[in-house]
Formats: C-alpha cells, sequence, structure tokens
C-alpha cells in the first residue's frame, strides 16, 4: 500500500510549484524549514490522495512522517486526522499517544495546523490536558505550536481557559511563528466572544510582540484596531 500511495504522490508533481514552496516555507540553511523538500502538490490533490490510504497502517504513517518529502508528511498527518475522526476512543487513544510519539517530526507550521487540532484538541477536549502545558513550556518550536493551536477544538466549543492559559506562557516567546499562533487563537476567541479577548488583550497589549496583537485584532474594526495599536488611554471600553 505505502509504495502506491507514494507514486500516487509522485505523479501529481509540479516542479515549478515546489520551487516557489521551497522558498515559503523556509528551507534555507538556519532557517525553521531546513532539509524539507517539496513535491508542489495542491492541499486538495494530497486530501483525496490521503482519503484513498485511511487504511493504512501506523507502522507504515510512521515511514512517511520520517521522510524529507513535505508532501509525505502531509499526506501522513492527513490519514491520522482521517483515522482519528473514525476511530472508537480505544483507537483514539492510540493515534493520540502515536501522535505524541512523533512530534518531533511534526515539524512545520502547516503540518501542526491541520493536525492539532483534529487529533490533540479533540481528543483531549473532555480528559486532563497537563500535555499540553507541558508542550507550551518545553524549548521545542514545533511542540509550542502545538499547544497552542491545539486548543482550536476547545475553541470552536466555546471553552476558552486553556487557549488563554496557554497564551500566557507563550507571550513573551520570541519566535514569530509563536506570536502568529497565538495571536491567531485570541483573534478566534474573540470571533466567539469579544469580550473575552478584549478583556484578556487590557492586560497584555503594551507588551505582548507586536506580530501577535496586530493577529489578535485582525478583525477589529479600523478604528479600533489603530487604538489597541497606539495603547495608552485609547483602548474602547468593554
Amino acid at each position: 500500500m505505502l509504495p502506491s500511495l507514494i507514486k500516487d504522490l509522485q505523479s501529481k508533481k509540479n516542479l515549478k510549484k515546489a520551487k516557489v514552496l521551497q522558498k515559503f516555507f523556509k528551507t534555507g540553511k538556519g532557517e525553521y524549514g531546513e532539509g524539507n523538500f517539496f513535491l508542489g502538490l495542491t492541499s486538495k490533490q494530497i486530501k483525496n490522495i490521503a482519503k484513498k490510504y485511511i487504511g493504512l497502517s501506523l507502522k507504515k504513517v510512521s515511514q512517511l512522517l520520517k521522510s524529507k518529502v513535505h508532501e509525505y508528511r502531509v499526506c501522513a498527518l492527513r490519514i491520522l486526522v482521517l483515522k482519528h475522526n473514525k476511530a472508537d476512543e480505544n483507537e483514539r487513544a492510540r493515534i493520540f499517544n502515536f501522535y505524541l510519539e512523533n512530534s518531533e517530526k511534526i515539524n512545520n507550521w502547516d503540518l501542526v495546523d491541520l493536525s492539532a487540532p483534529n487529533i490533540v484538541g479533540n481528543f483531549l477536549f473532555d480528559k486532563e490536558k497537563d500535555i499540553l502545558y507541558k508542550f507550551a513550556k518545553s524549548h521545542n518550536l514545533w511542540k509550542k505550536r502545538i499547544a497552542i493551536v491545539s486548543t482550536y477544538y476547545f475553541i470552536k466549543q466555546n471553552e476558552f481557559s486553556d487557549t488563554l492559559k496557554i497564551s500566557e506562557i507563550l507571550m513573551k516567546d520570541k519566535h514569530d511563528l509563536i506570536h502568529k499562533a497565538v495571536g491567531w487563537m485570541l483573534r478566534e476567541v474573540g470571533k466567539r466572544n469579544p469580550k473575552i479577548e478584549k478583556n484578556f488583550l487590557k492586560g497584555y497589549y503594551k507588551t505582548m510582540p507586536r506580530t501577535m496583537l496586530r493577529y489578535a485584532i485582525e478583525k477589529f474594526p479600523e478604528v479600533e484596531r489603530k487604538k489597541w495599536l497606539k495603547g495608552g488611554n485609547l483602548i474602547p471600553s468593554i
């Protein structure tokens, strides 16, 4: 099954697009995506191929995750999400544990974003969430992103407390991929409950990274957004 899957992925490769993706995902020396290679597939193409191979064993999924070819790992995670969505509780636990064991290989922002809410967030929603706080306090960029982006699932269920607590932990992080992720999650909170987001921002907007703030207030009306960016006593009352 694995050779057939790889053949399907390779058959869709687009070298011109691959070259663009190599730059977009920062694969140069010293950049966060160093060592990654791209085939140039679209997200839709990978999704369609993943659906054909939902029966792929976790052992074979693990082999895909070890690859330097980015689309192999995207497809592996797409398959995991599909498996998780159809699984019973025992199998969901097995997939969740497999995900954590292989978290070092989930090492680009798109890999985290497509999988963390749907596997980690989904599984942990009604359980203890200690692992998210452990990941948030780690020194690994991708574990930290998994921690905050996993809470997107909670946000969709109108549960915001873990998002806010993990945002506080990551508030002084130095990496812009964490700034963007935290800002994104705060923005998602605000879409559902503007008061909670604004109350949170009032405590941090003066000191939080600028990129984080810009992402968090992206959907605010322009006049209000400018007030938050200027700071001082200009913030609207809630």
